[in-house]
């Protein structure tokens, strides 16, 4: 009788619990890393085996990943978040094991790395300066307003702002040049989107578009994510082009990516990729919107199981709806028991309750949790996200 295989799965929390649960179901044994922030939440019951991670920062994911790896070889190893993507892929590379190459971990993990790699390669990208204090790109920025501003290994939106006015520009510096290395770009016109693939030995196996509402600026803080975009015959095809000349770049090989980029007069603009689980619950939707399970796919790619036959087109239309309110304190909030009993409201998922505080919406850390819809047809699912946004309301006291 063949023995189970088995999968290593390098951070868990919340967003990462799926995967377990996607290994139990078809019947692979699992280990998992978990860091001593969420040690007591753990799902135990869910791995044969947690290991103790003491940071969060890379080089403490890398030796445990290291020693659990060299303790018994995985038939798969999974880095879930950004700080494990790039310990996944050293024990990967030294293993011989699955995923998307040390290149393409390292790449993916700094943004100003990513800008001079695809502009070597001319990958349509935005104008850019690299600093190591804001200070250092006044003048630049004063001539190419207007520009964003961000960090060079966050997510989340995290430190992201745009800057429209010489004003601004001198009130960022100011308040901004004590941070370190910073990425300085030109701001680029157009609607934002993501795309998220599902990548083995090089193969584009499964692929979507998410068309993304962020807040206005400076923040762009995403709103509303909306699985299984279509664009117009020529667009797709500029996609298509870009897409592929992301993952050659990238040297990418196996697993999931999620590339971001905006839709400009001139066609497709990268912003950025990164070779992990997509955040905010989007493999949840994109399972919806395309009717097969997203985790299980990654699961059994990665440890080495068949595949069954991946769809092409959405057969439902679904989307995550966030939830927020103006800074204060919450003292109420009202239509979560009318927006579960909606038909086309798959989870209602709050992070904040009455008492908890609300930050300025900045990142998004700060939203206050999210609603998961899926509906039949574009115009059903965004009756169902006016249906949230008109009747959850979190009430504040200033």
């Amino acid at each position: 009788m063949t023995a189970p295989r088995e999968l290593l799965l390098a951070g868990v929390g919340t967003m990462g619990r799926p995967y377990l649960q996607a290994a139990a179901r078809l019947g692979v044994r699992a280990r998992a890393l978990e860091s001593a922030a969420t040690w007591d939440n753990r799902p135990a019951d869910l791995a044969e085996r947690f290991y103790r991670v003491p940071g969060d920062h890379e080089e403490s994911w890398a030796g445990a990943v290291e020693a659990a790896v060299a303790e018994r070889r995985p038939d798969g190893l999974i880095g879930f978040a950004e700080s494990q993507v790039v310990a996944a892929a050293l024990a990967q590379q030294r293993h011989g094991l699955r995923g998307p190459s040390l290149h393409a971990a390292v790449v993916s993990r700094n943004k100003a790395l990513q800008r001079a790699l695809f502009g070597a390669h001319g990958v349509p990208q935005p104008g850019y300066l690299h600093v190591a204090r804001l200070g250092e790109a006044r003048d630049w920025m004063l001539r190419h307003l207007p520009v964003v501003v961000k960090p060079l290994n966050l997510s989340g939106s995290q430190g992201v702002e745009l800057i429209r006015t010489p004003d601004e520009a001198e009130e960022a510096v100011a308040r901004r040049d004590g941070e370190g290395r910073l990425l300085v770009e030109t701001a680029v016109e157009g609607p934002e989107y993501s795309w998220e693939a599902l990548v083995g030995g090089g193969e584009v196996l499964f692929e979507n578009v998410t068309a993304k509402e962020t807040t206005p600026p400076p923040y762009f803080v995403e709103l509303v994510h909306r699985c299984g975009h279509d664009f117009a015959p020529d667009d797709s095809a500029r996609v298509r082009a870009m897409t592929s000349d992301v993952l050659r770049v990238l040297g990418m090989d196996t697993g999931l990516v999620h590339l971001e980029f905006r839709m400009s007069a001139d066609g497709p603009v990268l912003m950025e990729v990164a070779v992990r689980t997509p955040g905010d619950y989007l493999p949840d939707a994109i399972g919806l919107t395309y009717g097969f399970d997203l985790y299980e796919a990654m699961v059994l790619l990665s440890v080495g199981l068949p595949l069954p036959d991946l769809p092409r087109r959405p057969v439902s239309r679904a989307a995550t709806v966030f939830l927020t309110a103006e800074p204060g304190t919450i003292t109420r909030i009202d239509g979560a028991d009318e927006v579960r009993a909606h038909p086309a409201v798959v989870r209602v998922r709050p992070r904040k309750g009455v008492g908890d505080t609300v930050q300025p919406l900045t990142s998004s850390g700060r939203r206050l949790g999210h609603v998961l819809v899926d509906a039949a047809s574009p115009t059903e699912r965004e009756d169902a996200v006016k249906f949230v946004r008109e009747t959850l309301r979190v009430a504040v006291t200033p």
